[in-house]
């Protein structure tokens, strides 16, 4: 089975110095573009973090500091990566509380404004556990019938993605090819950041999921404690998430938009009662 696209599906995968999205960098990035008529398109590059990369990591990963102090920084490898997945949807392994996050901070700190307002997201471990209760490696065996070689390996990661997705999708009737469906179906709940330290409610309303005001809306949080939006803006949070919160900030402050007169007109008769 093909996946049923309207437009390009990247599907990517990130090694990394560690797993806390503020503070940890890019070592690896592949990515496999898929096009709605099949076509694909597949890149791989190995990152200087300019950081140290820890032994514990390597041993996971084995890409060493002496691997990629001669590799571009993910700065320089920025606007490729852009360029690539521009205008496209992502997908990945645990990448929606992972990959996606981290890729975003490492867009954000080389000056790209990345956002997901007009992106879907498939997280193929999250329709695996749902399915199955897996690892990757055991997921690839268990739906592709194959060893997976060069586990934790971007590259070798990526492609197992893509066709795990590929065989869940002939293996599950109840699962609708389209990017839309995949995506409201791998995903644990609505987010409006990507690490989950802002959630939303079921009324839309953008909340904290952490902290003394976990489970209060933000914009009254913001009326309450304007100062809490300014601690959050310093602190160690992720790029993304200080975003989230400047822009609730200036939708706040932004002047309401004066109603019509055919508005008014439709008030007062709401009103009064007016027929």
């Amino acid at each position: 089975m093909e996946l049923n696209l309207t437009k390009p599906i990247i599907f990517f995968d990130l090694e990394t110095t560690g797993i806390n999205i503020a503070k940890d960098r890019v070592v690896e990035i592949s990515i496999l573009k898929v096009f709605p008529n099949g076509n694909k398109e597949s890149k791989t590059w190995l990152v200087n973090p300019e950081v140290e990369i820890p032994k514990e990591s390597s041993d996971i990963h084995g890409i060493t500091n002496e691997k990629v102090v001669t590799e571009p920084t993910f700065k320089e490898l920025a606007p490729k990566i852009n360029e690539m997945i521009e205008g496209c949807d992502l997908a990945g392994f645990n990448s929606n509380r992972f990959d996606i996050p981290l890729l975003a901070e490492e867009l954000m700190r080389a000056g790209i404004d990345f956002d997901m307002k007009n992106r879907k997201a498939i997280d193929v471990q999250v329709i695996f556990h749902k399915k199955e209760q897996r690892t990757l490696s055991a997921g690839y065996q268990f739906y592709c019938g194959k060893e997976l070689v060069g586990a934790h390996g971007a590259e070798a990661d990526t492609n197992a993605t893509y066709e795990i997705l590929l065989a869940q999708l002939d293996k599950y009737d109840d699962i609708e090819n389209t990017v839309d469906a995949l995506s409201e179906f791998s995903t644990h709940g609505k987010r409006a950041d990507f690490a989950g330290f802002v959630l939303m409610n079921d009324d839309d309303q953008e909340i904290f999921s952490f902290g003394k005001y976990k489970g209060r809306t933000v914009e009254e949080v913001l009326k309450e404690n304007p100062g809490y939006n300014a601690w959050i803006q310093n602190a160690d949070f992720p790029l993304y998430t200080k975003k989230v919160l400047r822009e609730i900030k200036e939708r706040m402050s932004a002047p309401k938009e004066t109603m019509s007169d055919e508005e008014k007109l439709q008030a007062l008769q709401q009103k009064f009662n007016l027929r």
